[in-house]
């Protein structure tokens, strides 16, 4: 939050390139005292960059970050009472109809699955569809996995349990740290990604069975500038508003004035 915050009162007024960004992120996490390494190679990927899956910027290619269109930044830190592995699609300016429908569509999968609840013993590929189907509709797909599991320290990309289109006979438990990571990805345009960890806890249980659900263990804001709101249903609303809310109420306390003003503003209900 730090970096989103920082980047968004500097883009379009200091030189920013795909490298010099992706240090600072590092430079913020290195100031957290639990902080080690980080947990996998950065990807900070602008504009049509973003829509290589695994895009990486070098020293000798790179892009700068200008102020319009969509930047793409993947990132995680491996810390003493965690590891983290986050992915958030900003606005750095004006976009485009297409690019905040595409955004739009990745949020509706994002919510439908994170928010799911689900029989005990369902395995990870029975859950996949549904967070394409919102971008299934209107002819998009997502060429990788929607969700790994995370080990500590080991790993960022963790098994037994995966929520993929591939089948995998590992079924979800409680306890058990998944991401959940839909996108948008059209060559020589622009990337999207949204990305949460979240965790596998007891929901319910009836007649039918013992029920379960996603905790979220991630709070990043979901940047509202991308969104066209028009396209989300009540439900939906409800969501983002109350993942926002908690985002503020958790990380507020760690800010300085000017960021915590800046997440006041990038929390608000829609």
């Amino acid at each position: 939050v730090k970096f989103l915050s920082w980047l968004d009162r500097n883009i379009g007024k200091i030189e920013i390139t795909e490298v010099s960004a992706a240090r600072k992120l590092e430079a913020y996490r290195k100031e957290q005292e639990l902080f080690i390494e980080p947990s996998f190679e950065t990807i900070s990927a602008y504009g049509a960059n973003a829509a290589m899956v695994h895009y990486t910027a070098r020293e000798d290619s790179y892009s700068y970050l200008e102020a319009g269109g969509l930047y793409l930044v993947d990132s995680g830190g491996q810390y003493l009472d965690g590891t983290t592995d986050i992915t958030r699609t900003i606005a750095l300016g004006s976009l485009t109809e297409e690019e905040k429908k595409d955004f739009t569509l990745t949020l509706k999968g994002h919510i439908n699955l994170i928010s799911a609840k689900f029989l005990q013993g369902t395995l990870g590929h029975q859950l996949d569809v549904l967070c394409r189907y919102p971008l299934w509709q209107e002819g998009l797909d997502y060429k990788h996995g929607t969700g790994h599991g995370i080990g500590y320290f080991l790993n960022v990309h963790e098994g037994p349990h995966r929520i993929a289109s591939v089948p995998n006979d590992v079924p979800l438990e409680k306890g058990m740290v998944v991401s959940i990571e839909p996108g948008v990805y059209k060559a020589g345009k622009h990337g999207i990604r949204i990305e949460n960890i979240v965790v596998v806890d007891e929901d319910i249980e009836t007649e039918a069975g013992r029920f379960l659900k996603f905790e979220i263990l991630s709070f990043v804001p979901i940047d509202l500038n991308c969104i066209e709101v028009s396209m989300l249903t009540e439900r939906e609303k409800e969501w983002l508003n109350n993942y926002h809310k908690e985002v503020y109420v958790k990380l507020s306390p760690y800010l300085n004035n000017e960021e915590n003003n800046w997440l006041m503003e990038k929390t608000k209900s829609v």
